[in-house]
């Protein structure tokens, strides 16, 4: 790996290696920048997947990173929502199915680690990107139209726009003195992989329980992704079982959708939480991903937001200056609104399966039956959940 020059020169500069980090970098190294990619790579297979949804999937096409993925991940056609909660008021299952809004699949799912790893693939062919795998400690803005980041090793590089895709611990936030504000549920999600004996048929399950969903997300062949949201004390009771009574316990979970299950992967453990933020954006500033947002797994919502970030920040911070103030103006009103309005819905959807209240309950029975029997807004629906400008 490349050792910097002390204060080396970059256009833009992307703090966070990860899958956001990563088509950012790929992003603003199509228009012609000089682009660094910072931090150390930490890809460990926990059993999570992320559904790439339509838009997602085609920025990605950009790169040819979705054709090294085609053959490992497998088409969502339909997406399947079942109250399971017990509810007084609950609904048959509801289907939202891609044909009505003329796709042939909302997207495709694919294992984590294997789309950050085909992303560092692009990465590290790419000659305007410079891969850098060292810690950053500070990032600061300076008065000569650039930031400053500082990394262990001791060296410190300039660019004109630094985006912080540091996840939840962000660095870059942090330096540019952005609040954000966190909050934790009484929750922790299970993820894994099963095979099983029936066919999943592109569907996508999502039961509602009174401790969050837990769905189950095709991938190729017999195989399926599982996402369990329980108490935290549950799961770790089931973390701790073995692969035959936890892929028994899942099938009962599951009614037994999928037939007979195995254990066909790793697994991990993920305390439920959540992050917003004051702003978006300081000076030569701005944060992408989960370093600006994060909640529960809940619709496939999380890694698409901070994709649209991706493409948000390219088109309005691109230009001769790419940190200049009124490109990062654009881009704080650009996502704002996207993102704090997913953010609250997710949040209001969570607490509501986590709530017994009978007015609760019966307004979610609404909202379902809603969806179920008026096709135009089941259409409005799925458009918004693929993109927010999506025509």
């Amino acid at each position: 790996m490349p050792t910097p020059d002390t204060a080396r020169a970059f256009d833009v500069a992307i703090i966070g290696p990860g899958p956001v980090g990563a088509t950012a970098a790929l992003a603003f190294a199509a228009r012609g920048l000089e682009v660094a990619l910072v931090g150390p790579a930490s890809p460990r297979r926990d059993g999570r997947t992320v559904a790439l949804m339509d838009v997602s999937w085609r920025l990605l096409e950009q790169f040819g990173v979705a054709d090294t993925l085609q053959a490992v991940s497998a088409p969502l056609s339909t997406m399947r929502l079942v109250d399971d909660t017990g509810s007084l008021f609950r609904r048959p299952p509801t289907e939202f199915r891609a044909g009505e809004i003329g796709l042939e699949q909302f997207g495709w799912n694919v294992e984590t680690v294997r789309l950050n790893e085909a992303l560092l693939d692009a990465v590290a062919a790419h000659p305007a990107i410079t891969r850098l795998t060292d810690s950053v400690t500070s990032v600061a803005a300076n008065a000569g139209g650039h930031a400053d980041v500082a990394l262990a090793n001791g060296a410190t590089l300039q660019a004109r726009l630094v985006g912080g895709a540091d996840g939840r611990q962000s660095v870059v936030r942090r330096d540019a003195g952005i609040v954000a504000r966190t909050w934790t549920y009484p929750q922790a999600a299970l993820t894994t992989i099963v095979k099983h004996t029936r066919r999943h048929r592109d569907v996508s399950t999502e039961f509602h329980t009174r401790f969050g969903p837990c769905t189950t997300v095709p991938l190729p062949g017999r195989r399926s992704s599982v996402v369990w949201m329980a108490s935290p004390d549950e799961a770790q009771r089931l973390m701790a079982l073995g692969d035959a009574e936890l892929a028994a316990a899942i099938e009962t979970r599951t009614h037994s959708i999928l037939g007979q299950l195995t254990i066909d992967g790793p697994r991990g453990l993920t305390p439920m939480g959540g992050l917003s933020v004051e702003r978006f954006t300081g000076p030569r500033t701005a944060l992408l991903g989960e370093a600006a947002h994060v909640f529960p797994p809940i619709g496939a919502q999380g890694l698409n937001l901070g994709f649209r970030d991706v493409v948000g920040l390219v088109a309005c911070a691109s230009g001769s200056d790419p940190g200049a103030a009124e490109g990062l103006e654009r881009y704080e009103r650009n996502r704002a609104g996207d993102v704090r309005t997913r953010t609250s819905a997710v949040d209001a959807l969570n607490r509501s399966l986590l709530s017994d209240l009978v007015p609760i309950d019966l307004a979610r029975g609404l909202g379902l039956l809603a969806l179920d029997t008026l096709a135009p807004l089941r259409r409005f629906m799925m458009r918004q959940g693929l993109s927010p400008t999506r025509a």
